[in-house]
């Protein structure tokens, strides 16, 4: 055990949390490695959600108790929220998922943008950080300029940043963690070197923030995209923003709605059985560090799940590698990345490999995992790649599961 994990409970009282883990298939416990495209959800996050439906279930901003009752509970979602983020809680705003929330902010944006205007984009980053700005793309007018991806290294060339960066660029668009291959970018230098250019940064931490101590602080980043469900929350997308920035923010919005911070950029009636379940899961989390406060709690946690999952990661890495003609992508352990693997195993398509892993009770994704630059880069369309990821509930005996499920599949 590393002084990191230390503090940590140990797998098996966080485990202990999942009843999903108990389910069988093909008479074998269920090993899920699914985590990047979804987590499994603790007792204490779906007990939140019931009892909001159950006993407080309303509309908002109306003079009767159930009513102030949800007011209350978006509240300390927001609270919670913003200590997993280290944000302020009128900072942190909710949606349908961080697509969604995403294109609603490129189009709140861009409606300032015209022909000679900039937007950076990276091959690294899934779709959803390339798309809401190739449509601006098309709609005002703009340049996209597009980082591209080192094939040798996996990560983003640093001179290639600075290059793409010029007096026209408006904004900066960079993942914290691909989905696809685990590099995690150096996020703060990003945004110092787009304010550096008079320019905005929005950071897609979807697949970071269950594998990282996200911190938008240190970061200062003007904009960051998480998603709950991929930190044992339901689905629901959450969007961080510069207070000042959203308040500035051109977004199209219904009249009558609140045009307060941050409720503008929350259209329509929300889901609030969701919200309440994206703040349980910050507070599971948290559960899981020590500290005087709950952002201090938030840092312990993030900081020890880290650090065992580098264990794991090097474990799976490792494993992989010793399997005849597999071929793993990604930077290797030691490097700043997440525990996801994403390889090949000659002769087997990636959803040949799921379907016969899952036969052993092994759960796998495989695909491009909408990270499709990635794959054509690779030159892996149209099957893309097996992905396994480590969560907070991986064992080394799952590991050692999935190795021995990919040594058959070689055979």
């Amino acid at each position: 055990m590393s002084q990191a994990t230390q503090g940590l409970p140990t797998v098996d009282a966080i485990r202990a949390h999942f009843p999903a883990l108990q389910r069988l298939h093909g008479g074998q416990q269920v090993a899920y490695f699914d985590g990047p495209g979804g987590t499994q959800v603790p007792r204490s996050v779906v007990e939140a959600m019931s009892d909001y439906l159950y006993h407080h279930n309303a509309n908002t901003h109306w003079a009767y108790p159930t009513s102030e009752e949800t007011d209350a509970a978006i509240a300390g979602a927001r609270a919670a929220m913003a200590a997993l983020l280290h944000a302020a809680p009128h900072e942190v705003a909710f949606g349908a998922n961080m697509t969604t929330l995403t294109f609603h902010l490129a189009r709140a944006l861009g409606r300032e943008w015209g022909p000679g205007d900039e937007v950076v984009i990276t091959e690294l980053d899934h779709h959803a950080n390339q798309a809401p700005w190739r449509a601006i793309e098309r709609e005002r007018g703009i340049t996209i300029r597009v980082v591209p991806l080192n094939l040798e290294t996996y990560e983003l060339d640093w001179a290639a940043i600075e290059q793409a960066v010029t007096p026209r660029t408006r904004l900066v668009a960079v993942t914290a963690g691909s989905n696809a291959l685990g590099t995690m970018p150096d996020v703060a230098r990003v945004a110092r070197l787009a304010h550096d250019a008079g320019a905005l940064c929005f950071v897609d931490a979807v697949h970071y923030t269950p594998h990282g101590v996200v911190d938008v602080q240190a970061f200062d980043c003007d904009f960051l995209g998480c998603s709950a469900y991929k930190f044992y929350g339901p689905h629901i997308g959450v969007l961080y923003g510069k207070a000042d920035r959203i308040a500035a923010l051109d977004v199209p919005k219904l009249e009558p709605s609140p045009n307060t911070v941050p409720e503008r950029l929350e259209t329509g009636t929300q889901n609030h059985e969701g919200i309440v379940g994206a703040g349980a899961a910050a507070h599971f989390l948290a559960s899981l560090g020590t500290g005087a406060d709950q952002r201090a709690k938030v840092v312990s946690a993030m900081t020890g799940l880290h650090a065992r999952g580098e264990q794991l990661f090097a474990r799976l890495w490792d494993g992989i590698g010793a399997v005849p003609g597999a071929v793993r992508y990604g930077p290797p352990p030691g490097r700043p990345r997440t525990p996801t693997i994403a390889f090949t195993v000659p002769g087997v398509t990636p959803e040949q490999a799921a379907r016969t892993l899952a036969k052993q009770g092994v759960f796998v994704s495989h695909g491009d995992y909408y990270a499709s630059t990635v794959v054509q880069r690779l030159g892996l369309q149209p099957d893309g790649m097996i992905r396994a990821g480590c969560s907070c509930y991986t064992t080394d005996d799952e590991v050692d599961r999935l190795i021995a499920g990919v040594q058959d599949l070689a055979r």
